[in-house]
């Protein structure tokens, strides 16, 4: 899910389904026919709170997060509010005779728990309950899992709810219910209604794929019909204890969830507050239309007639909800304390272009071959979780790292498909490897040896020595190779190799780079001689791609050109259209004049040679910035202009000269990597290559994702 989108559709509907649930408590249409009242407050209105349900977990339940301060953090607020609700209706439940009850201390924490301390309110602890079980299930299984364990939750509910005239028919389930309803008066609760819906949204928010427009409208038209047949033929048979959970609800709130994801639009965020507002203060809106009637003696006119009454009920409380949204986004703003991650200095990482970076280079490959995605050393600088988490929402499903810990992470995101480990790993780190379900890189023979002998099944591919003469089994070791092959204990999943020069095009560079080719070739070819099954093969990276691009394997390692970068500006064979990822940024937080003669920053490497004017830049080698680009050497890009770095780079700030130029002023935005300063050009004045530039960016930039 893009934090940056606007949801319209979705903003729109949460005040459509906040009035649905007014409909629901005060039956708009019972004055004027039974059978149609029950189709708006009993059929079509109850898809209103799963779509709140599903909206909530749209914005919260994911696989892929780094911790789950988003569920404490929506867990604290939402028990906030509920906490505000019970006091607000403690003068109705006090009028209600709420306290006079029997067994008032569990009944209040039951009430508490699951069935709210008004009859509207167990929206709210319902949300808490069934978004944490709807986190801990998509968090630790998957989500065919979530939707198993999700749906047979909701099954048990609705035959306590819409089919109990079935269940109490049988005795062994007769008596499992009323064991339940001695917790819970509902099955309608966070435990067995909340969430399947909840993961629904979650679902929908991290699945790349689309459904088309027609099929949304077309899906939820027939789903919609299947679920009034059904609740028509339940009401009709008397089955209903309770009327909230249908079958068939369960595809109408899915379909028309994703219909609301196409109208995308301006943001109504007034809405979101408002319409929480409503389902919450509209019981004491009903009280006030009847108090209000009583009064006036209007009672035949706003209470009696139920159109009049629903209507009253939805304008009072609607504009009532709107004051209060109002006085609270005022309070809430001025009170408001944020801290602002583009502050000082940040690194922008550009989603849309990582995207077109794997369009072009995906057209760039064989059609059968398959993108993996190097995410090593923090995605080259991008940020591991921003860029893995992305390129797996869109379909990458082979991810590469240099260590377990690497790929530990990337699993406790929640990213899928196949992590292989390029480098080293202690063998006594085989149980990890096998939990996580991380591929290991066998380095040499008798590394896969030790291996072996941890009795720990593990998928492994094995590194073929071409020529680099770094990590690998020497391609002469072919008996070597073959006896890998009958280990009991490695699953050999992959070969590959690593060419050491494929990013020069001189002629003896090339020469190599063939050797290693067909050196690579003959170890397949011996394996296929021996009858044994070939695993996927993989030898080209970056550059391999770019200057080797008739190689045909099932895998292809992107590393510096998925983020749209060079190592250094060299000439390769295929020219693509990328697009740099990265941006570095840092903003002018002063402006100095000095005069002819003074000098600037440590050591004085600069001596003004006319007046100046000075900008300062909060950023510096402690973010990674390289210090070799002090006095004069490196450039940044203010406004368009390429302004001069002076004196010395220091940890934490550098100077640049804008004497030229009168408009740039304290505030501006400096980019120093940008696509008028490519990676590849910054590393090359500071006598590097742009994968070390990168990976050197410190932990303290934050990431901006656009």
């Amino acid at each position: 899910m893009n934090p940056n989108k606007s949801y319209t559709g979705i903003d729109i509907f949460r005040l459509i389904a906040a009035l649905l649930v007014i409909a629901i408590h005060t039956s708009p249409l019972s004055s004027i026919n039974e059978t149609a009242d029950f189709i708006l407050t009993r059929i079509f209105a109850r898809i209103a709170v799963p779509f709140f349900f599903v909206t909530s977990g749209y914005f919260l339940i994911t696989r892929y997060s780094r911790n789950a301060d988003k569920l404490f953090k929506f867990i604290k607020k939402t028990a906030l509010i509920y906490s505000a609700a019970i006091v607000i209706y403690l003068p109705i439940n006090i009028y209600n005779n709420y306290f006079d009850m029997e067994s008032l201390l569990p009944n209040i924490i039951k009430d508490i728990i699951f069935d709210g301390t008004l009859y509207h309110l167990w929206y709210l602890p319902a949300s808490i309950i069934g978004a944490a079980i709807a986190w801990v299930l998509v968090k630790k299984t998957t989500y065919k899992t979530a939707f198993v364990v999700g749906t047979f939750l909701y099954l048990i509910g609705m035959f306590g709810d819409s089919y109990y005239g079935i269940s109490e028919n049988i005795p062994i389930l007769n008596g499992f219910y009323d064991l339940i309803f001695q917790v819970s008066d509902y099955t309608r609760n966070g435990f067995f209604f909340a969430p399947i819906f909840f993961v629904i949204g979650g679902f929908l928010a991290d699945d790349h794929k689309i459904i088309s427009l027609c099929k949304c409208a077309c899906g939820f038209l027939i789903s919609f019909i299947l679920m009034f047949s059904e609740a028509m033929v339940l009401h009709n048979l008397d089955l209903q204890r309770h009327d909230s959970m249908y079958i068939f609800l369960l595809p109408v709130t899915f379909y028309l969830f994703n219909f609301l994801l196409y109208f995308k639009g301006k943001q109504i965020k007034f809405l979101r507050t408002s319409s929480l507002m409503i389902y919450i203060i509209h019981p004491m809106m009903i009280v006030t239309v009847r108090l209000f009637s009583k009064l006036f003696n209007l009672q035949k006119l706003f209470v009696e007639n139920s159109i009049i009454h629903y209507i009253s009920v939805c304008v009072v409380s609607t504009i009532f909800a709107f004051v209060l949204t109002f006085l609270w986004e005022r309070v809430r703003l001025n009170n408001k304390k944020t801290l602002c991650k583009t502050d000082r200095a940040y690194i922008e990482i550009n989603l849309q272009n990582l995207e077109h970076n794997v369009s072009v280079l995906s057209k760039a490959m064989y059609t059968k071959s398959k993108i993996m995605a190097v995410v090593k050393a923090n995605a080259y600088g991008h940020g591991a979780y921003e860029i893995a988490v992305h390129l797996n929402k869109i379909g990458i499903d082979a991810f590469a790292v240099a260590t377990i810990d690497e790929g530990i992470k990337l699993r406790k995101y929640g990213i899928s498909g196949d992590i292989l480990i390029l480098g080293y790993t202690d063998i006594g780190r085989a149980k990890e490897l096998k939990k996580y379900n991380l591929t290991q890189t066998l380095i040499d023979f008798e590394y896969s040896c030790a291996l072996n002998e941890q009795d720990i099944p593990l998928n492994t591919h094995i590194k073929i020595d071409t020529g680099m003469h770094r990590l690998g089994i020497s391609h002469k070791n072919i008996a070597e190779i073959k006896m890998i092959f009958e280990m009991k204990n490695i699953n050999v999943r992959g070969i590959y190799t690593h060419l050491c020069c494929s990013d020069s095009l001189e002629p003896d560079d090339m020469q190599f780079t063939e050797m290693q080719i067909v050196n690579f070739q003959n170890v397949i070819n011996e394996l296929k001689s021996d009858k044994i099954i070939i695993p996927k093969l993989h030898i080209q990276s970056s550059y391999g791609l770019l200057n080797y691009p008739e190689i045909y394997c099932n895998y292809v390692r992107l590393g510096i050109v998925l983020y749209g970068a060079r190592s250094l500006p060299s000439e390769t064979v295929l020219k693509l259209d990328l697009c740099p990822v990265l941006t570095l940024k840092s903003k002018v937080i002063l402006i100095r004049q000095i005069n002819k003669g003074d000098t600037v920053g440590y050591g004085r490497k600069f001596t003004a040679e006319r007046d100046s004017r000075i900008a300062v830049l909060p950023i510096g080698y402690g973010d990674g910035f390289p210090r070799n680009l002090s006095c004069g050497k490196g450039y940044v890009i203010i406004k368009g202009y390429k302004v001069s770095i002076i004196g010395r780079i220091c940890m934490d700030c550098l100077t640049v000269d804008v004497t030229d130029f009168d408009d740039i002023v304290i505030g501006d935005t400096a980019e120093l990597i940008c696509a008028e300063l490519p990676a590849a050009s910054v590393a090359e004045n500071s006598e590097s290559i742009a994968n070390e530039l990168l990976c050197r960016m410190g932990e303290r930039l934050p990431y901006i994702t656009v």
